[in-house]
């Protein structure tokens, strides 16, 4: 069964950090690119990352940029967020998805079910 389930979310302060985990089942991780979304109530959808499936292209929102960092180790099957200087506005909840080749083309095939982050003091 392929599946992808998201983990490291929590409540932090602005200013600090966390590590967002997406890890893999049932498929192989590397034959796919994997995108990084969030949603905050009230708010679209918003395309945070994206990592090419041998780690070798990336991109970023500009309101993450400078901030986050993805990668992914495909011999643990897991793509990470790395989130520093977070922010209240970075409030939302985070989904991995995989893309539907290896390249970042916007086009996803499967989901996360989500993990929560929220900035606050």
């Amino acid at each position: 069964q392929l599946q992808l389930v998201e983990s490291g979310g929590g409540l932090v302060q602005p200013g600090g950090s966390l590590r967002l985990s997406c890890a893999a089942s049932g498929f192989t991780l590397s034959n796919y690119a994997i995108a990084w979304f969030r949603q905050a109530p009230g708010k679209d959808r918003e395309r945070v990352s994206c990592i090419s499936g041998h780690g070798g292209s990336t991109n970023y929102a500009d309101s993450v940029k400078g901030r986050f960092t993805i990668s992914r180790d495909n011999a643990k099957n897991t793509v990470y967020l790395q989130m520093n200087s977070l922010k209240p506005e970075d409030t939302a909840v985070y989904y991995c998805a995989a893309e539907r080749y290896s390249y970042c083309s916007g086009s996803t095939s499967y989901w996360g079910q989500g993990t929560q982050v929220t900035v606050s003091s």
